[in-house]
Parts: C-alpha cells; structure tokens; sequence
C-alpha cells in the first residue's frame, strides 16, 4: 500500500509544470564579454536597491551569473556602482520604536518639530530686541 506521501508525489509527476525559460540579456544582445566598465549593462542586471538580481530572475547562465558577479563587485570596488542605494519611504502606521504605546513622539516628527519651534522662538527674541532698540532710540 503506497503511503500519502508517495500519491502526492506521484500526482505531481504525472502533471509537472511547464514553464517557458527566461532568456538572458545577454543572450539577445550578443554580448560576448562582460566588462567592468559597461555600468548601463550591469546595471540591467542590479534592483533598485543595488543587489545583484539571482539567475532566476535574470535568466542567466551559471557561468554569465558568475561573469556578472565579478564585473558588479569590481566596478563597485572602482566607484562605477553603488553598493546600496538609499530609498526613501515614509513609515505608515504599525509599531514603531516605541513598541505601538501612544502619546510617544515619532523620532521622525520629533526632530523637524524641535528645530521648527526654535526657529519660531528665535524669531520672536529677533522681533522683541528690534521693538527693545527702536523705542530707545525714540
């Protein structure tokens, strides 16, 4: 008697998913050598945080991926490529630092109000000691 784990395998084989391989970029443009310097190139192959995309997502050889990865960490080590690029996103919502307890101030919010409140209040002092020096003069 053949047990739930043997059918459930079976099932799949009888049935595998096609899928249709990606084809590399490589591949449509002929490249023949990857090099360092071809930033525009490698830098079809990186995300928009600057990480190497994996072979699946590229549709890459072993061999080009590996070609890929060395020229990516030495046009890196050469300043052409960043190692990560800063994205920036406003937080909504959720637990912050404070561990979801309210009444604490955002850190975010916190420092642009502490700067927006002694530009205020030097202003205020500024105003004060301009009216102080005029009516002196009078």
């Amino acid at each position: 008697m053949a047990s739930k784990k043997n059918k459930a395998r079976s099932a799949r084989d009888l049935n595998p998913r096609k899928f249709k391989k990606k084809t590399s970029v490589l591949v449509i443009e002929k490249v023949e050598y990857i090099d360092y310097k071809d930033v525009d190139l490698l830098q079809r192959f990186m995300s928009d945080r600057a990480k190497i995309k994996n072979r699946r997502v590229a549709g890459n050889t072993l061999q080009q991926q590996r070609e890929i990865a060395n020229a990516v960490k030495v046009a890196r080590e050469m300043a052409l490529l960043p190692y990560a690029k800063r994205v920036a996103s406003t937080r909504t919502g959720g637990r912050g630092r404070d561990g979801g307890r309210e009444g604490g101030r955002d850190r975010d919010t916190s420092l642009s109000d502490d700067v927006n409140d002694t530009v205020v209040d030097d202003a205020i002092e500024d105003a004060e000691t301009i009216d102080a020096t005029e009516t002196e003069e009078v």
